[in-house]
């Protein structure tokens, strides 16, 4: 069987898109892993799966980790689907559904995509994680320390901490620590926040089922999200990543968050996965 795929990026986030024509011929989590290595395969953070329209919707999607993990929700992604579609369209506005729910997207004539996503969701059942009663900031014990966490989903889940800088932010060891973390049972993205000033901050993510990549869109929209409900941020705000810069715009509690950022287009090729088979 063979595949033809897009290879896209957005900020350094990157993927693998192609089209299934049901479920059932999505590879499986072994051959998306066998797909997904930088030396061997193809080399990708996600693929993203289409897998047709529907009543009011442009595409359908699913979205699956570099491990093989199927996930609700990617930002970056949808973004490189928004772009990748208005184009085959012939118009600027999709409307695409994913596991975590709908998703409307607008290809701006500077090239960059909007996408809405949707009501960030602070019910510790949403992600879910572990907790009495709905909270602006959880303690959370981590080996011997207790850290401060403000929890939100994006679709996805996600775990915000705020350091004094993400330049010195242990990324490598609390990342894995939180993303595994008991109290989080389908485990958790984790996003380390620098706040520069009310409409900027810095940010690393430790995505779950990847590692730390140069940029995750729903990490810089939970991140405002938290900053935000903690009095921190402004209603727009810059959030730069080790990719580059998106924008998140969010009112306030209530309202729709819009992700604004670019989305790239590298090639298109074809894969023969009979060659990524166990033991091939």
């Amino acid at each position: 069987m063979r595949i033809t795929f897009t290879k896209m990026h957005g900020l350094g986030n990157d993927f693998i898109v192609f089209e299934a024509p049901s479920a059932a011929a999505i590879p499986s989590p072994d051959l998306l892993r066998r797909l997904a290595d930088r030396r061997t395969g193809i080399g990708f953070d996600q693929a993203l799966v289409l897998l047709g329209a529907a009543p009011g919707i442009d595409a359908r999607y699913r979205i699956f980790n570099a491990d093989g993990s199927e996930v609700e929700q990617c930002g970056n992604g949808a973004r490189c689907l928004v772009s990748l579609l208005a184009r085959r369209l012939g118009r600027s506005e999709v409307r695409m559904a994913s596991p975590g729910g709908q998703v409307t997207g607008r290809l701006r004539a500077d090239g960059l995509v909007a996408i809405d996503m949707g009501v960030p969701n602070f019910d510790p059942a949403s992600l879910p994680f572990e907790a009495k009663r709905e909270a602006d900031i959880y303690p959370l014990r981590v080996g011997e320390s207790e850290l401060r966490i403000g929890a939100v989903s994006m679709g996805n889940p996600h775990a915000v901490l705020q350091v004094a800088s993400v330049k010195e932010a242990a990324v490598d060891t609390l990342g894995p620590a939180v993303e595994n973390h008991p109290r989080f049972p389908q485990r958790v993205n984790v996003g380390f926040m620098e706040v520069v000033a009310p409409d900027h901050i810095r940010l690393r993510v430790y995505e779950r089922g990847v590692g730390e990549t140069r940029a995750c869109g729903t990490g810089a929209c939970a991140a405002v999200a938290v900053g935000r409900r903690l009095g921190l941020l402004g209603e727009e705000v810059n959030v730069d990543v080790p990719g580059g810069r998106m924008t998140v715009q969010w009112p306030g509690p209530g309202a729709r968050l819009w992700l604004i950022g670019p989305a790239v287009k590298v090639f298109e090729g074809t894969v023969d996965l009979a060659g990524f088979q166990a033991g091939a």
